[in-house]
């Protein structure tokens, strides 16, 4: 009778014991890590940091930001699809991590679409032709005579061999007609520090990463390389209206956490992330970095899984045709 009990009670321990993290009513119970798979500076980070206050508030934990850099531009978004699904450590993926590179790697060390518990889209930014200050071009026709001119000598710069500034901007230069050298950074950052040094000559770079340096005439900006302006800097055209039309690089930005997590536990991380994408101060913050916050219809973690497998077999065919590759 006795060795019954004990037996009774450590099956019941047990099922309490699985019942309680994966109610998800508990979590976060300790700080909780957001994993950044790029250096600071870039995009990514920005968002980033921008969010992480706003869900520390709202989770009553706090969310720290870790920027993790390795194995090329995959290393961080690998180490997240490996982490215990326990909640405590997610990531910011992106158009990169999350379909671009699936393609690009002969060999990926993940499966974007079934190795990750897919959160909620979060943002969708446009990218920026931006050169050094002392380029010779005042817009986009300027430019495409400028570099087809000088495309043996020119170098373009990006956050890294492969990553969505780089294959954007390399689709920029298969568009206009020119091969220019490619030089890669190990993120964006350090890529816009060596372009306002004057050291390359341009870049395709997210809004978000040189609003500010634009606006303090550090860079000069070309164009949106989108259909529209931005409001956030109205007076810049496009590159639609300056005659390359069809062609369009927006980034989106979105959460993750590992594979298995208990459903509880990333919905409870999306009604936070909702309510964060819904603060007025987060918001304000986004729209003065020309930012655009998904709608709401595009927010659930269901909506998320069935996008990064549309945007695998969008950009595969691209990928392929402009002979992007990597090991």
């Amino acid at each position: 009778m006795g060795r019954q009990r004990r037996l009774l009670a450590v099956t019941l321990s047990a099922s309490l014991q699985f019942v309680g993290p994966a109610s998800g009513q508990d979590w976060p119970t300790r700080p909780v890590t957001m994993v950044i798979a790029f250096p600071a500076g870039g995009d990514t980070d920005i968002f980033g940091r921008i969010f992480a206050p706003r869900l520390s508030e709202i989770l009553g934990q706090p969310v720290i930001v870790e920027n993790v850099v390795g194995e090329g531009v995959m290393g961080g978004a690998y180490r997240v699809s490996k982490a215990v699904p326990d909640g405590y450590e997610f990531m910011i993926g992106h158009i990169g991590t999350h379909a671009q590179y699936q393609t690009i790697y002969k060999n990926p060390l993940y499966n974007a679409a079934t190795d990750f518990a897919p959160v909620a889209l979060l943002v969708e930014q446009p990218q920026v032709l931006v050169t050094r200050n002392d380029l010779p071009v005042n817009d986009l026709s300027e430019f495409v005579a400028y570099a087809k001119a000088n495309q043996a000598t020119m170098q373009f710069g990006s956050g890294g061999s492969n990553s969505p500034t780089y294959l954007n901007c390399l689709l920029f230069n298969t568009a206009i007609g020119v091969n220019v050298t490619h030089v890669p950074y190990r993120g964006s950052g350090p890529a816009l520090q060596d372009l306002i040094a004057g050291r390359i000559d341009y870049m395709c770079a997210g809004l978000a990463s040189v609003k500010r340096q634009i606006e303090g005439n550090q860079l000069e900006a070309v164009a949106i390389l989108a259909n529209n302006r931005s409001p956030v800097l109205p007076n810049l055209p496009s590159a639609h209206e300056q005659g390359l039309t069809d062609f369009e690089t927006t980034i989106w930005f979105a959460l993750f956490l590992p594979k298995g997590t208990p459903a509880p536990i990333v919905q409870k991380l999306n009604d936070a992330t909702v309510t964060a994408m819904n603060t007025a101060s987060v918001q304000e913050r986004l729209k003065e970095l020309g930012v655009t916050v998904v709608a709401p219809e595009r927010r659930s973690p269901e909506y998320l899984q069935k996008f990064v497998v549309s945007e695998i077999e969008k950009w595969a065919p691209i990928i392929r045709k402009a002979n992007v590759k990597a090991d």
